[in-house]
């Protein structure tokens, strides 16, 4: 999409980034925005002449992402939190998209990946010391980060949803993996990284049935006993952990609606109905049917015409 000023802020707003007053954009703006879904994450590809923005807070209850930008041509300074980014080509920083941000670039192009913040299992504290820092994209885990989004920016289109999921926690695991890099000497202890790791390792794997305790220490080359001492201070064990999470995920595909509650409990790993049923309710407390009969509810109210509607279209036809 190609839009003057203020098609172009309405456009960025939608796609979950902070309102932008631009202080050089001039009668003849044109920006250029395209954005693409790869599993529970959204790359928006952005191409803008010289601007100098302000973008005021957003409200808390807006903040469900984060956000990485990853520069693909120009030069931007921004400045969020404690942090000032000076970035070139291949460059990228995290964002906070409800924190208020200021930003100066040259004619630029780059790609930014939203991000749910439960993805990336980051603390505030730590969010607060990485937001506006540049990481450096020429070397390292921010090189492999920066490759990712311009290449996922150009190529996310036509993935099945299964290869989608799986992508887009590969994704995440690499921009944890950058972002845990550059905290420095204040990153976190041996326990956590390796915690962070098999938390990464269960959200790849999630549709695989077989996932479970002894398969993940073995393919982290640890004893089951260590695996559960790792979670033992956690609000999830392990199994708890991959249950949890699987169950956000039925619960999603069921809200989109379009497939059975068998369907979508077995694409997740449940082998059993009647105890995916059992868990759905004790944790979210309605039951997976209701979720589908709301939405199927919802849907066909909105497709609902009136009756001065369906004569206007009669008389077109």
């Amino acid at each position: 999409m190609v839009g003057n000023r203020e098609t172009f802020r309405d456009e960025l707003v939608a796609c979950g980034f902070p309102p932008l007053v631009n202080r050089l954009a001039e009668a003849g703006f044109q920006g250029r925005v395209a954005t693409r879904d790869l599993g529970p994450l959204r790359l928006v590809s952005l191409a803008t002449p010289a601007s100098a923005c302000v973008g005021r807070e957003r409200d808390a209850s807006d903040g469900g992402n984060l956000a990485v930008k990853v520069m693909t041509r120009g030069r931007t300074r921004i400045e969020q939190g404690r942090g000032t980014a000076e970035l070139g080509p291949a460059d990228l920083v995290l964002l906070d998209p409800t924190r208020a941000l200021r930003f100066e670039s040259t004619a630029s192009a780059h790609v930014t990946i939203l991000v749910p913040r439960r993805e990336l299992r980051m603390r505030p504290a730590q969010i607060d010391r990485l937001v506006g820092v540049r990481i450096d994209g020429s070397h390292g885990p921010g090189a492999l980060v920066s490759v990712l989004a311009r290449e996922s920016a150009r190529s996310a289109t036509g993935l099945r949803e299964a290869a989608a999921l799986r992508s887009a926690a590969a994704v995440v695991e690499l921009i944890a993996v950058a972002l845990e890099a550059r905290l420095g000497d204040g990153q976190p202890a041996p326990d956590e990284r390796l915690r962070n790791r098999i938390a990464g390792y269960i959200e790849a794997r999630l549709a695989d049935p077989g996932l479970s305790p002894p398969g993940i220490a073995a393919a982290h080359h640890i004893s089951v006993r260590r695996l559960h001492k790792l979670f033992e201070d956690q609000p999830f064990t392990v199994a708890a952990l991959i249950r949890r999470r699987r169950l956000e995920r039925c619960r999603a595909e069921l809200a989109a609606g379009g497939r059975t509650v068998t369907a979508v409990a077995t694409r997740w790993g449940f082998s059993d109905p009647a105890h995916f049923s059992k868990l759905f309710t004790a944790t979210y407390g309605y039951n997976a049917r209701a979720l589908i009969a709301n939405n199927r509810a919802r849907t066909t109210k909105t497709r609902t015409t009136t009756p001065e509607q369906d004569g206007g279209h009669q008389g077109r036809q």
